[in-house]
């Protein structure tokens, strides 16, 4: 990447949440990247069926996949999951539209998609032209349907986000995911089901993305 210029990354929310809310959940993750790398997120495709307690009808939840009839659980065997597809082309259209884009930055289900893009990436795929990606709270799609996603390690660069504490993602689905990948960076916080942004984590970003 050509000195001094500000990396670009497309982010990517997790299951019921939006781009307006990952904006504002990510204040603190911006300006620790500031002059260093902008956030730009996406909405994903699919409307999240019922809303929520945190639905102020404007802005409804959204998801990436369904592995139920408009439910998601990321344990699940999910026999016909449904909605990825979609997805892979709202992601594909976001890096055609807004690009160019250098990498990915995905939290939660966003995480698991990222994870699918670099897959498909590293398979050569022209849709996806990114060089590396940041997985929070990251995880393996337990769908049989997904499984191609996962079948050969991933050779494109990552730094996988851990949460110790995290009750939403347990921290063993993260790492899980991490072996996926041929030579992951992997860090471990304290915290739990959110993108950490202190001192230590700052650093580790800022680390990984000097390598582009």
């Amino acid at each position: 990447m050509s000195e001094g210029r500000s990396l670009r990354l497309l982010g990517l929310h997790g299951y019921r949440q939006s781009e307006r809310r990952f904006r504002q959940r990510t204040g603190a993750l911006r300006k620790a990247l500031r002059g260093r790398a902008e956030l730009v997120a996406v909405s994903a495709p699919h409307a999240v069926p019922g809303g929520g307690e945190d639905d102020d009808g404007g802005d409804p939840p959204r998801g990436w996949w369904f592995s139920g009839p408009g439910t998601f659980e990321a344990g699940e065997v999910a026999a016909a999951p449904e909605g990825l597809e979609e997805s892979l082309s709202a992601v594909a259209a976001a890096l055609a539209e807004h690009g160019p884009f250098d990498g990915l930055l995905g939290f939660s289900q966003g995480a698991a998609l990222a994870a699918m893009v670099c897959a498909l990436r590293a398979r050569g795929d022209p849709r996806f032209p990114v060089a590396f990606a940041i997985l929070v709270a990251g995880f393996a799609s337990r769908a049989p349907a997904h499984g191609h996603f996962y079948r050969e390690p991933i050779a494109l660069p990552t730094l996988h986000v851990v949460g110790d504490a995290d009750a939403v993602i347990a921290a063993s689905l993260s790492r899980e995911l991490a072996q996926h990948f041929v030579e992951p960076v992997v860090l471990t916080h304290p915290g739990g089901h959110f993108i950490p942004a202190a001192a230590p984590q700052k650093k580790a970003y800022l680390d990984f993305l000097d390598s582009f």
